[in-house]
């Protein structure tokens, strides 16, 4: 296991992203401090759990945590910051939106956003780090949900399956039925359909 950085007297926030790979929706950004009088067991990175455990431990995240904050940069920030911009961003507005303000904050990946404390990347931190794992876990189920209703309205292009990602179904369906507005044009297999002028 990787050496991690000694922790703080005070307040860790872990913060994790969901949502970098696919072409449509928000990127969402968690933060999460944890409470140490109320312990929450299973935490892990949220890709390592099954969708029932990962929402069960999202609610109990959302009750036990000392604090947390859930926020998003949209379609449109993302084309204008391009991917990495719009995921700091959307961290930022994540620990800003923090009740309680860390001493710490610990970010999943090898980039930091810029923040007003300090903050540490730390490499597969979502696996390492309870914090981390946290925050993973609400961002990755808030970002599912809203694949999952985007799904209501445009069943054809499978959003609840393939959640967004570049999957050749996924591509051929919006050859077949257009482009909504809520899909990142500036990414690759989204321009070149619009460059074809498919538009729903």
């Amino acid at each position: 296991m990787r050496g991690l950085p000694p922790r703080p007297d005070g307040y860790v926030a872990g913060v994790d992203e969901a949502g970098r790979g696919p072409l449509c929706g928000a990127v969402v950004a968690a933060s999460v401090i944890l409470d140490p009088a109320r312990p929450i067991s299973g935490l892990n990175d949220s890709k390592k759990l099954s969708a029932k455990k990962r929402e069960l431990l999202a609610a109990q995240i959302r009750v036990q945590a000392l604090a947390w904050c859930v926020a998003e940069a949209s379609p449109a920030e993302i084309d204008r910051l391009n991917i990495l911009g719009a995921t700091m961003l959307a961290m930022q507005r994540a620990v800003a939106g923090l009740a309680v303000q860390p001493d710490e904050v610990w970010v999943d990946g090898n980039r930091c956003p810029q923040l007003n404390c300090v903050a540490r990347a730390i490499v597969s931190g979502d696996a390492l780090v309870e914090e981390i794992s946290a925050a993973s876990i609400l961002a990755k189920t808030v970002r599912d949900a809203q694949m999952q209703a985007l799904d209501a309205q445009y069943p054809a292009l499978g959003l609840a399956k393939h959640k967004g990602y570049p999957t050749a179904e996924h591509v051929a369906a919006l050859r077949k039925f257009g482009v909504p507005d809520f899909y990142r044009r500036s990414y690759a297999p989204v321009r070149d359909i619009l460059a074809q002028g498919e538009l729903f």
